[in-house]
């Protein structure tokens, strides 16, 4: 396969994406953005790994089939991120880890299987950004940074706040993630953050258990009056210098943006305004990131693998600068 190379700053070789002029996009390797195989480099600063389970989700079935869709519309990214400068291939070694082989039965025995490969792709990867899969996948990945980074900042873009207790005596479920990460002490109660919040809970105190977890809100409705800018401040101020892991469920942004999701809520985000607040985390110390729940399935014209394809794409090129 014929791939670009460039040369890093400091002099090293780096193997690029596919040469798009002499392989159709429609005919690549299958990779996220035509990147090579983390076997076929060796070892990279940054990858891309797929996580493609959704045994913990509570309402529709179909994010398993997420990292192939996020995938398969990440074909026309290009080289160069105009809004943040940066040629996020070319400053260190990306690459496509592939996909984690997970059981879709038992969700304890499928999450224990993604702390171990996700431990054993950091060291070979560096930073990575995790293809869900739905939000269960959160859990192992934060758990495996907390090992490194100690207790964790969770910036957290989602139309749900993602810490509710047990369902149907499952203490792990997509509905769980945070919850679980901060009751195991691998979150920082002082940086926490939610994004997007809204749609019905089952009571107030979903929202008071949630802040004696450590966890700040930002309801999308607050969008109308705080402003994007506003929004963005609150992030910078709270998260501070802090190690922080990014986790974007797609169904922060609206159905009209982001229709292929289980768990769809009207009054989201547009994807103009999630794509601005991920470029505005330049400041932060961006440790890991995810883009989770997209389900291909409900999708339509691929609106939904794509949004999330360029999410995953803003957090490369955050680390490409």
């Amino acid at each position: 396969m014929p791939y670009a190379t460039t040369v890093s700053p400091d002099g090293g070789r780096i193997t690029s994406q596919v040469d798009f002029s002499q392989v159709p996009r429609f005919s690549g390797p299958g990779t996220f953005a035509g990147l090579p195989r983390l076997e076929d480099v060796g070892e990279a600063q940054a990858g891309v790994i797929g996580i493609p389970f959704d045994a913990g989700v509570t309402f529709r079935p179909g994010a398993r089939f997420g990292p192939a869709g996020i995938r398969g519309a990440s074909h026309l990214i290009r080289p160069y991120n105009v809004e943040l400068d940066a040629f996020p291939f070319a400053h260190h070694q990306v690459a496509d880890v592939g996909n984690l082989a997970i059981t879709p039965f038992g969700i304890e025995r499928a999450v224990s299987a993604m702390i171990d490969g996700l431990s054993e792709a950091r060291e070979r990867s560096g930073k990575l950004v995790v293809l869900g899969g739905d939000h269960t996948i959160a859990y192992p990945s934060i758990k495996t940074l907390a090992a490194r980074h100690g207790p964790i900042s969770v910036l957290h873009f989602d139309a749900h706040i993602d810490t509710f207790g047990t369902y149907f005596g499952a203490a792990l479920h997509h509905g769980a993630p945070f919850r679980r990460a901060a009751e195991e002490g691998l979150l920082d109660p002082e940086g926490c953050m939610h994004v997007g919040i809204r749609g019905p809970l089952y009571g107030p105190h979903d929202l008071s258990d949630d802040r004696a977890l450590g966890f700040q809100t930002v309801h999308s409705s607050e969008f109308s009056t705080t402003g994007l800018e506003g929004v963005l401040e609150q992030i910078l101020s709270r998260l501070g210098e802090r190690p922080v892991y990014v986790s974007v469920d797609i169904d922060v942004l609206d159905p009209a943006f982001a229709p292929g999701t289980g768990t769809p809520e009207p009054g989201g985000l547009t994807s103009r305004e999630l794509l601005f607040l991920l470029r505005g985390l330049a400041p932060l110390d961006v440790v890991g990131a995810d883009v989770v729940e997209v389900a291909p399935a409900y999708d339509h014209a691929d609106v939904t693998s794509l949004a999330a394809a360029h999410v995953a794409y803003e957090f490369l090129s955050l680390w490409g600068r």
